[in-house]
């Protein structure tokens, strides 16, 4: 019986999910550019050394069984684990990381952070870089769940988190703000909480895995929850419902008289927007993460980050 980490290799887990994906051996045989008995023949050897069916052949697919759903399952982990060490390793030989992941608030300006990735990628670096949409606290939660290298826009302390250091990008006003035909727009000042809760709210989904964070809304109130601070502002342009939003984000808006700011009862909130690096097992920065942090020294691109709303 053949030993089981010979069969167990990267290149055999791969070949089961190329399998399990095409849905049967012919389709994945194709893909792989091999005959379909040597297919056959590789997935018999894994069984074997393993003592279990992995595939149910009694149709014309191939469907993974439970045995081989879970070694699917854990194929993918082991392979996220050797791509890591390759990466680990490349980084040491280099010094710039394989991939840098930013985790971007919806409060950040998209067009100041495509100007610092067009600038990062003038030096061309050997870093792919992957933006993820963070929203409230899950901006800080990618960052902590080593899902993310840098978040900005984080407004959650993150001081319960080990290892995590972060930087002050400066403070965003939020505005209550409804579309010129809502309402609300002619409601007196300034607007009580009994009046804003009679009307629907506007609120942007927290993008953390677990628990996350709600912000500005009252018991009871109807709520049309969307997953992006620019879905929320398309929503309340279309008077869809009232709420907070940055004001430099909907600064054109205002002037061009598509949304009217109305004072509310309860006071506008200013909040400290951070960036945050770091988190668990976090050693020094790689290349392209001190790339990013240098940036992020300058006063100017720190407040470009949050104002620079208005090009269209």
């Amino acid at each position: 019986m053949q030993n089981i980490r010979d069969v167990l290799t990267p290149e055999n887990l791969s070949m089961l999910q190329a399998i399990a994906q095409a849905g049967s051996f012919a389709a994945a045989a194709r893909q792989l550019g091999v005959v379909p008995s040597a297919l056959t023949y590789r997935v018999r050897q894994i069984e074997d050394a393993l003592d279990v069916l992995l595939f149910d052949r009694s149709a014309r697919q191939a469907r993974p069984t439970a045995a081989g759903a879970e070694l699917l399952r854990e194929g993918a982990r082991l392979l996220d684990e050797v791509d890591a060490v390759a990466h680990r390793v490349r980084r040491v030989a280099t010094g710039w990381e394989p991939q840098l992941t930013l985790s971007v608030d919806g409060v950040i300006s998209p067009h100041t952070l495509f100007e610092l990735v067009e600038a990062f990628y003038a030096q061309s670096p050997p870093t792919r870089l992957k933006l993820v949409d963070g929203i409230l606290s899950g901006t800080l939660e990618a960052l902590a769940s080593g899902r993310a290298d840098l978040a900005l826009g984080v407004s959650a302390a993150g001081s319960g988190v080990a290892g995590l250091q972060q930087g002050l990008l400066g403070d965003l006003l939020f505005i209550y703000v409804v579309a010129p035909h809502h309402p609300l727009a002619q409601a007196p000042e300034p607007i009580t909480d009994a009046t804003l809760q009679a009307h629907r709210a506007v609120a942007v989904a927290d993008s953390a895995l677990r628990g996350g964070l709600t912000m500005g809304l009252l018991g009871g109130q109807d709520v049309l929850t969307v997953a992006s601070m620019q879905a929320k502002v398309q929503a309340q342009l279309r008077g869809l419902g009232g709420g907070f939003l940055p004001e430099p984000m909907v600064r054109p808006y205002l002037e061009a008289g598509h949304l009217v700011a109305r004072r509310v009862a309860r006071p506008e909130r200013s909040i400290r927007m951070h960036y945050a690096w770091g988190g668990p097992g976090f050693a020094a920065p790689g290349r392209a993460l001190q790339w990013w942090l240098e940036q992020l020294q300058s006063p100017v691109t720190r407040r470009a980050l949050l104002e620079n709303h208005h090009h269209f």
